[in-house]
């Protein structure tokens, strides 16, 4: 069992910057991957970016390329997603996950509002 909880999110102005953490209670250096989505509302969730077992592979969805940067922290067992050059369309509720042992796991959610 993997219990993951993420917090940092809020309300920003375009252009701001924000950074989302996810703190997992098992070793981020055990999962297959790890993983940040985001769910607008009325909208599906969408995979915003991956981090595969080793840590030294990172995927990011296009509209977010040059803008985000997820990471993880071997020592405090957390994930990091962060936010610059935030849009209005970057608004959502934004989820972290893992994959362990065949099992996916999810938080609870942190919202992001980007609005002026």
């Amino acid at each position: 069992q993997v219990q993951l909880v993420e917090s940092g999110g809020g309300l920003v102005q375009p252009g701001g910057s924000l950074r989302l953490s996810c703190a997992s209670s098992r070793s981020v250096s055990s999962m297959y991957r790890m993983g940040w989505y985001r769910q607008a509302p009325g909208e599906q969730r969408e995979l915003v970016a991956t981090i595969w077992t080793s840590g030294a592979m990172i995927d990011y969805a296009d509209s977010v390329k040059g803008r985000f940067t997820a990471s993880r922290d071997t020592f405090n067992n957390t994930m990091y997603l962060e936010m610059k050059m935030l849009k209005p369309e970057d608004t959502g509720v934004y989820y972290c996950n893992a994959n362990l042992l065949g099992s996916t796991y999810w938080g609870q959610g942190t919202q992001v509002t980007v609005s002026s």
